[in-house]
């Protein structure tokens, strides 16, 4: 199997993994919501049923049945009725795009920071360890990989970050640091890499990539430095675009 469709049937197991504790209505509602909004979960995808929904939630029908009433209220989710029916991924880019920019101003900056301190944390490590344990062999198939055009729309740049940030992840040998990896692209994603929207944002992450891959070969340091500060660098526009939309919603 390709490695970019291992990567995106892995990110979709993740999606489908049980919640533990309460409020767990909202949280599928909002994990499902992040892998439509991040691009993991595709325009026109059918979704499990409800029942099956809930089965691997580890929740109540009724709740998994909630969860997607709140999704097609978004416009996110159609229910079609039939042999054929199910309930289909509806992306719009324009949608999207406004309940991002809802999301980012009803966080705090407190909460902003978390997420990012917590993705730069495990990013950091698992560069740490790749530049540890990876072999020339490792780090040429990685260039290979990031060798390719620039790209021209924000589903294509979060997929190739994302295949990157997994990649570092896995040349650090670690499953538990794959996990933590592919766990973060699914609920923090979407928001950490809104940046990639624009072109200066995509330029910017793919420059801080490069320097990555030339800090693995420096070692271990200066590995964990280069992918904690792409992490920073993004999380940085992000704070600066919750400023400049809350200016706007006050003008």
């Amino acid at each position: 199997m390709p490695r970019d469709l291992a990567q995106a049937d892995a990110a979709r197991a993740v999606v489908f993994t049980p919640l533990d504790g309460v409020g767990r209505g909202e949280r599928v509602a909002q994990r499902l919501r992040d892998a439509i909004l991040s691009g993991i979960l595709r325009d026109g995808e059918r979704l499990p049923s409800e029942s099956e929904t809930a089965r691997r939630f580890g929740v109540a029908v009724v709740t998994a049945r909630e969860a997607l009433e709140s999704l097609r209220e978004q416009k996110l989710v159609q229910t079609r009725r039939g042999r054929e029916g199910g309930s289909f991924v509806t992306f719009d880019r324009e949608r999207a795009a406004r309940l991002m920019d809802e999301r980012v101003c009803g966080m705090s900056r407190g909460e902003l920071r978390d997420f990012a301190l917590y993705y730069a944390a495990i990013a950091g490590a698992a560069a740490e360890a790749a530049a540890d344990r990876a072999g020339p062999e490792d780090l040429e198939r990685l260039a290979e990989l990031e060798d390719g055009p620039v790209e021209e729309s924000l589903g294509a740049a979060r997929r190739a970050v994302g295949r990157f940030q997994l990649e570092i992840a896995a040349l650090s040998q670690s499953p538990r640091l794959v996990r933590a990896e592919l766990t973060l692209q699914v609920e923090a994603g979407s928001l950490l890499w809104l940046w990639l929207r624009e072109p200066e944002g995509r330029e910017r992450s793919r420059l801080a990539r490069a320097k990555i891959l030339e800090s693995l070969v420096r070692g271990p340091e200066a590995a964990r430095a280069a992918a904690t500060a792409h992490i920073e660098a993004a999380a940085d526009w992000l704070i600066e675009e919750k400023e400049r939309l809350e200016a706007a919603l006050e003008g």
